[in-house]
Order: C-alpha cells, then sequence, then structure tokens
C-alpha cells in the first residue's frame, strides 16, 4: 500500500509541477486597422522563450512595416508592437507568424479588427504559420473557434482543474458529483457572461488570486477530512460560491482574446460550451481514473479498497495541491505591486 500512495501522489505531483505550463498559453496576434489600410499590431509570446526565438508576425507583399518596432518582457510574457501599412484591405489575403527557427509546439491565437466593424478570431495548431483573413466569418465557423478556445482554456487552466480534481474528492459518490459539478458550472457560467459582457467587472490579479485560494481552502478541507464540516456536507455550496470566482478569471481570457460583435452571443455561448466540454472530459478521466486505480489496489491486496486506505492516498494529494495552489496564490499577491 505505501508503493500505491507514492506512486498516486508521484501522479499528482507530476502534474502539479507541470503548473508553469499555465504560463505557456497560445502566442496571441491583435491586428487592429486605425485608419483605411493602415494597422496597428501587437503580438504576445509566453516568456518560456528566449528573446531571440520570439517569433514576428508577418504580412502580405504590399504591406510597409515600421521599422520602429518595441518588444518588452512584461511578467510572463513577451509584448512586441508595430505599425504596417498596406495598399488593400488584408481581408481575404494572408497573414502569419514566423520563427526565427522550429515552432517550439506553440499555437497562436489571431484576432483582427477592421475598420468596418468587422472582427475575426482564429487559432492557428502549432505548424500552421498562416492564415488567411475571411472576407467575413459565418456563424459555424465563429462556434467551431470559440468551443475550441473554450477547451483549450480549461485545459492549460491548471488551477481550474486542481480546483475540480478537489471537488471530486470531496464529493465522493457519483451523484454528489454531479451535483457539485453542476453547481460550479452554473455559478461560473453566469459570471462568465455578466463579465464578458461589460455588466459586471472585477480587477483580474485579485480575481486570479482567490481562484487559487479557492484551491488552497479545498486542499486544505480534504487533508482535515470533517464529515460534519459544511464543505463535506454541502459541497455544492462551496462549488457554487468559488464557482462565481472562476467565472470572473474565464471571462478575463475572454476579455483578452474579444468578442466578435457581429456574433457575439454565438461567440460568448460556444466559448462557455467548450470550457464545460473541457471540464467534462476531465471529469471523465479522473473517473475512470479512480476506478483503474480502485481495481488495481483491490489486485495488489486481494481485498476492496476501504475508505481508510482512499483516505491514504487523498491526504497526500492534497498536501500536494495545497502547496503548489499556495505558491500561485503568494505569486499573484506580490504580483500586485508588479502592476
Amino acid at each position: 500500500m505505501k508503493f500505491m500512495r507514492r506512486l498516486f501522489c508521484t501522479v499528482i505531483m507530476a502534474g502539479a509541477m507541470a503548473a508553469q505550463a499555465h504560463d505557456a498559453r497560445p502566442n496571441y496576434v491583435q491586428i487592429t486597422e486605425v485608419q483605411t489600410h493602415l494597422f496597428s499590431v501587437q503580438w504576445k509570446s509566453p516568456a518560456t522563450l528566449a528573446k531571440n526565438l520570439i517569433p514576428e508576425p508577418v504580412f502580405p507583399d504590399d504591406c510597409i512595416v515600421d521599422p520602429q518596432q518595441s518588444i518588452q518582457l512584461a511578467g510572463a510574457e513577451y509584448i512586441g508592437r508595430r505599425i504596417v501599412r498596406c495598399t488593400s484591405s488584408i481581408a481575404g489575403r494572408s497573414v502569419g507568424l514566423v520563427y526565427p527557427g522550429a515552432n517550439p509546439s506553440l499555437s497562436t491565437l489571431y484576432r483582427v479588427e477592421l475598420l468596418n466593424g468587422e472582427q475575426h478570431t482564429r487559432i492557428l495548431k502549432p505548424g500552421d504559420d498562416f492564415w488567411s483573413v475571411p472576407q467575413d466569418s459565418s456563424r459555424l465557423d465563429v462556434a467551431a473557434q470559440y468551443t475550441f478556445l473554450g477547451i483549450e482554456h480549461i485545459w492549460i487552466g491548471l488551477d481550474h482543474l486542481l480546483f475540480v480534481a478537489c471537488l471530486i474528492f470531496i464529493a465522493g459518490t457519483t451523484r454528489r458529483v454531479i451535483v457539485t459539478i453542476t453547481g460550479f458550472t452554473v455559478a461560473h457560467s453566469i459570471t462568465l457572461a455578466l463579465s464578458a459582457l461589460n455588466i459586471v467587472r472585477i480587477a483580474t490579479p485579485p480575481v486570479e488570486a482567490v481562484i487559487a485560494l479557492s484551491v488552497v481552502f479545498l486542499a486544505s478541507e480534504i487533508s482535515k477530512a470533517r464529515a460534519e464540516s459544511l464543505t463535506f456536507r454541502y459541497p455544492i455550496f462551496v462549488s457554487s460560491a468559488f464557482g462565481l470566482l472562476h467565472g470572473f478569471g474565464f471571462a478575463a481570457v475572454l476579455r483578452d482574446i474579444g468578442l466578435p460583435q457581429n456574433a457575439l452571443p454565438t461567440a460568448l455561448l460556444f466559448f462557455n460550451v467548450g470550457v464545460e466540454i473541457g471540464q467534462i472530459l476531465f471529469v471523465i478521466v479522473l473517473i475512470v481514473g479512480f476506478y483503474f486505480l480502485k481495481k488495481l489496489v483491490t489486485a495488489v491486496t486481494s481485498r476492496p479498497m476501504e475508505h481508510d486506505q482512499w483516505r491514504s492516498l487523498t491526504v497526500p494529494a492534497s498536501y500536494v495541491i495545497g502547496i503548489v495552489a499556495s505558491y500561485w496564490m503568494i505569486e499573484r499577491v506580490v504580483g500586485f505591486w508588479a502592476i
């Protein structure tokens, strides 16, 4: 049983130590037409890249790129800016992001705002360097792009995933897991919509810090395992309360990306759908993993896994999760003074 406990903790630790992947977000390119055929370009790349390996945007041959450009390190990302003047519209033509060397498996999120009010968004997979800006985006295209974006965001948002994992540890039974996750889903869907539509706005840094705190809180509750506590008796209350905050976190990402004004409801709806799909897939992976873990323990010990044995796995895991989340929380609070 000690071997199983160590193995389980090692797996959790490996996932937690990948926490830096939360900062390895895709490249982001924002192209805004400020005057007829004059474009302001801003692009962001994760700070994990060396400065001499930062990609640069590429435009059609008739475009003149202002040689005056700036690339600065700001927190966990590099930010580049430049001005580009073209002889005609870029709609229907190719733009790209090219690396000095090989692409380090990073996708690229493009957002184009034209002077006529049209907005286009596209996610390029690693290896896809160029994108043809559409003449007009169909609602189906917007739905597909924002669904993929929602799935991608939840899977790189390790703080959100660890929160969901803690909810499953606490809920225990299938019925309680469904109820608890539903409460979390409904809550963050409400605040995601309110914030993305600018009905309610909360500063992002405090929200991110409290999201990390929510993971610390759940990890602490798991380590104590007090059956009489409100968290264990009514986990839906906790999941719903913190779900409201997580929704603001999702909305912060969506605001950075932007919503196409000609298909705003579609983009908002399907981004949320993507988040839910990614969340459901993660829950399924965890449940299947737990099922096979119980089978493995039963095969090794020749008897079904008992409550004490299960607790001997979840408690060490909660310590690992709590430590990682505490680091995130401290890092984000310290970041208040770096803004």
